[in-house]
């Protein structure tokens, strides 16, 4: 059984923690591989304990929210767990339990809210990414939030998701301020 400090090592460790945002089909498939069964777990909510600790939910956040997208590449199931993720991130949020996590690892716990194509949860992502630092994080944080709010969505996910794309999304999407995940 995968323990909660194997993810956390995975994850923050290299290569990995260099990949994070500029993954390759290599580490893709190495996730796919090792993790696959992990995150059906987690899925069906055969981890919920982990979220007993702080370490827990950020391992969670990592299966739920980060996995599928390496795992699920350009298909909508890169997408099937992510309001299992937020409901993660949200507890760990009123718990406190974020508080107990250093501000760099604080990133994966709040990252499901950042992915939310709800505004109010794209707020609580700037306001946490803010309040603990992480003015990077925070920058990416806004940008996603102001996507959501001219949007309500996130149009580089229409086509994945089987939704039709409007007009000012087409445009949005084929120019230079394009965000295509």
């Amino acid at each position: 059984m995968t323990r909660v400090s194997e993810i956390i090592e995975f994850w923050y460790t290299p290569p990995m923690s260099e990949h994070w945002f500029s993954s390759t089909p290599e580490i893709d498939g190495l996730i796919r591989n090792r993790f696959e069964r992990l995150w059906k777990q987690a899925s069906q909510g055969e981890l919920d304990a982990w979220q007993r600790t702080a370490e827990g939910c950020l391992a969670l956040c990592i299966v739920l929210d980060q996995f599928p997208l390496n795992m699920f590449r350009g298909e909508a199931k890169s997408f099937a767990t992510e309001q299992k993720a937020l409901a993660v991130s949200r507890y760990a949020v009123s718990n406190g339990l974020d508080e107990q996590l250093p501000a760099e690892r604080r990133v994966f716990l709040y990252m499901p809210l950042m992915h939310s194509e709800k505004l109010a949860d794209q707020d609580e992502s700037v306001r946490l990414f803010e309040a603990s630092g992480l003015e990077g994080n925070a920058r990416f944080a806004r940008h996603h939030r102001e996507i959501i709010r001219r949007f309500g969505r996130f149009p580089h996910r229409n086509a994945l998701l089987g939704r039709t794309s409007r007009a000012e999304e087409k445009a949005y999407l084929t120019s230079k301020e394009a965000f295509t995940g």
